[in-house]
C-alpha cells in the first residue's frame, strides 16, 4: 500500500486546510477547506486532480471553498450526517463507524460531538493519521459551541486510546496559545515547559507546529490530560478567559 501524502495548507488567519494524496490511484481530497484558491492552486501546481472534500464540521471556516472547489473539480463532498442541513453541498452524509476511502486507504469515522453537534474525525488506523477539525489541538481542545464538557470529555478519552504515534491534523495553528494556558494549568510539568521552548522557537521562525501525536498530546495537552468531565469544564472555562 503506498504511503498517504499529506500537504498543509495555510488559509485565513490562522487555519490549516489538508491536501491528501494517494499516489498509486492518484486519488486526492481535501479536508476542511476554509478557502477554494489556495486549495486549487495547491493541487494545480502539484498536478493532482481532487476528487472529494470531508468535512469535520458545518463551521464556515471549514466549509467556505466547499462550492468553489465542488464547481472547479466536480468533487463529492462528505460530511456529518447530523450537519446535513447546515453543509448544503453535501453528497454523501456520514456517521460513525462508516468507512470513507482514498484509493487503497481506509478511514473510520469518529462522532466527537461538542465544538458542534454533529462533529466527527476521520481515523486513518493504517497509517496512522486523524483528521480531527477543531475537536483536538495541539494542547487544547473545542470550545463548547454546541456540547457539553462531559461530551468532550469523552473524546479526549477516546482520542487517547490511539496509538501513541497517531499523527494528528488539526485545523488551526492555536499552539503557541494553547500552550501559554497548558503552562498555567499544569505548571509543575515539565514536558509542557520543554515543548513550549520547541513552540516558541517554530513560530519565532513562521514554521508550523502541526501535526502533533496523540502521544504528545497524551504528555502535554491539559484537556486530554483531564481526570474528570468537570477538571475539563473548570479548564475549558479558564481558557475561554485566559489572556496570557
Amino acid at each position: 500500500m503506498s504511503k498517504l501524502d499529506i500537504v498543509r495548507i495555510p488559509a485565513l488567519s490562522d487555519n490549516y486546510v489538508w491536501l491528501v494524496h494517494e499516489l498509486e490511484s492518484g486519488d486526492t481530497m481535501v479536508v476542511d477547506p476554509a478557502q477554494a484558491a489556495p486549495v486549487l492552486a495547491e493541487a494545480d501546481r502539484r498536478g493532482w486532480k481532487i476528487g472529494a472534500i470531508w468535512n469535520t464540521h458545518w463551521h464556515p471556516d471549514h466549509t467556505g471553498g466547499n462550492a468553489e472547489i465542488k464547481a472547479a473539480t466536480g468533487c463529492e463532498v462528505i460530511a456529518p450526517a447530523g450537519e446535513a442541513e447546515r453543509i448544503p453541498t453535501a453528497d454523501r452524509l456520514v456517521g460513525e463507524g462508516d468507512v470513507v476511502r482514498l484509493g487503497s486507504h481506509e478511514a473510520s469515522v469518529m462522532e466527537v460531538p461538542a465544538h458542534t453537534a454533529g462533529h466527527i474525525a476521520y481515523h486513518f488506523a493504517q497509517d496512522g493519521a486523524v483528521f480531527v477539525g477543531d475537536t483536538l489541538f495541539a494542547m487544547g481542545c473545542g470550545r463548547l459551541f454546541e456540547g457539553t464538557a462531559a461530551q468532550m470529555f469523552g473524546n479526549m478519552a477516546r482520542l487517547a486510546r490511539l496509538a501513541p504515534e497517531t499523527r494528528v491534523y488539526c485545523a488551526h495553528e492555536y499552539t503557541q496559545s494553547n500552550g501559554r494556558y497548558a503552562l498555567v494549568a499544569e505548571p509543575d510539568n515539565a514536558a509542557i515547559v520543554a515543548r513550549m521552548a520547541e513552540v516558541d522557537a517554530k513560530r519565532a521562525a513562521g514554521e508550523p507546529t502541526v501535526p502533533t501525536t496523540i502521544g504528545e498530546e497524551l504528555a502535554t495537552n491539559p484537556f486530554m490530560r483531564a481526570q474528570s468531565a468537570e477538571v475539563l469544564a473548570e479548564r475549558r472555562a479558564a481558557k475561554d478567559s485566559f489572556r496570557g
